[in-house]
C-alpha cells in the first residue's frame, strides 16, 4: 500500500474488527492517506491523480471517532473506486459522473456491505450503514441520521449543544471564538449572523456549539450580505 500515512497509524483510529477489510481496500489501489487537523466544512476529501501525482489522495480529519473515521474513509475510497471505473478512461468531452451520482451511491454500498456482515459495529451504527444500502443517495453529509448515529460517539466538552438546540435568536460560541446569533433552519443548516460584522453564514445543524449571552456590542441582527461562507 502506497500511502502518506503509515497503515499502522491507522490502525488505531479504526474500530476493531474493520482493520483487515480497510487493509485490503487500500491495497487494491494506490492511495495516499493523510490525516488533516479539523475542517469546519468537511470531515475529509479525496484528490484523484494529476499534475505528475499518479495515486489518489485522501484526507481525513484527525479528531474524528472511530465509527465516523471508518465511514469517512469508506466515503473517499468510494469516490476513488467511481474515478477508476467511470472517469479515468472517459472521453475528453464524456459526461462526468457527478459526485453523490448513483455511480458513487453504488461504490460506497458496495464497500460498506461486507462492514455490516463484520458485526463488529454497534448496533445503532450498524442499522444506520445497513439504511444506506437501501437508500445510498443519503449517504453523505446530509445523512441525519447516520450523523447522529456517529455523533452519538463523541467526546464532547461539558456545556456544549447542538446549533439545532438554540432558539431562534439565542446567541452560540464556535470552537474558534466566533459568536453568532440563530436564524430560522435551513434543511441540514442553521442561517446565523456573525456578531460585529452582521454577515450571513450557514452552521450544520448538528455541530457543537457554545451557548452565550448576547454580546453586549452584537448588531440587532441585520443582514449586510448574503453570504455564502459556511462554518461548523
Amino acid at each position: 500500500m502506497q500511502s502518506s500515512q503509515p497503515y499502522a497509524a491507522l490502525r488505531p483510529l479504526l474500530p476493531p474488527g474493520t482493520e483487515p477489510y480497510i487493509e485490503s481496500l487500500l491495497g487494491r489501489q494506490p492511495c495516499a492517506v493523510r490525516l488533516a487537523r479539523p475542517r469546519r466544512t468537511k470531515l475529509g476529501d479525496h484528490r484523484p491523480p494529476g499534475r505528475g501525482r499518479g495515486e489518489h489522495r485522501i484526507s481525513i480529519n484527525d479528531d474524528l471517532n472511530p465509527y465516523a473515521f471508518l465511514t469517512t474513509l469508506l466515503h473517499e475510497i468510494a469516490h476513488v473506486a467511481t474515478w477508476e471505473r467511470h472517469e479515468r478512461h472517459r472521453p475528453r468531452y464524456g459526461r462526468r459522473v457527478r459526485p453523490h451520482g448513483p455511480e458513487w451511491q453504488a461504490e460506497f454500498a458496495g464497500l460498506v456491505e461486507p462492514v455490516v456482515a463484520l458485526g463488529v459495529l454497534p448496533d445503532d451504527v450498524t442499522a444506520a450503514l445497513g439504511r444506506t444500502l437501501v437508500r445510498p443517495a443519503a449517504a453523505t453529509c446530509s445523512d441525519r441520521e447516520l450523523l447522529l448515529a456517529l455523533g452519538r460517539y463523541d467526546q464532547v466538552a461539558p456545556g456544549l449543544v447542538r446549533v439545532e438546540e438554540i432558539a431562534t435568536g439565542g446567541w452560540f460560541r464556535l470552537a474558534s471564538g466566533a459568536m453568532f446569533r440563530a436564524g430560522r433552519t435551513l434543511r441540514t443548516r442553521r442561517q446565523c449572523f456573525a456578531a460585529g460584522s452582521g454577515a450571513e453564514y450557514r452552521v450544520h445543524c448538528l455541530a457543537r456549539v457554545e451557548p452565550i449571552d448576547p454580546p453586549v456590542s452584537g448588531p440587532a441582527g441585520r443582514r449586510s450580505r448574503a453570504g455564502s461562507g459556511r462554518c461548523g
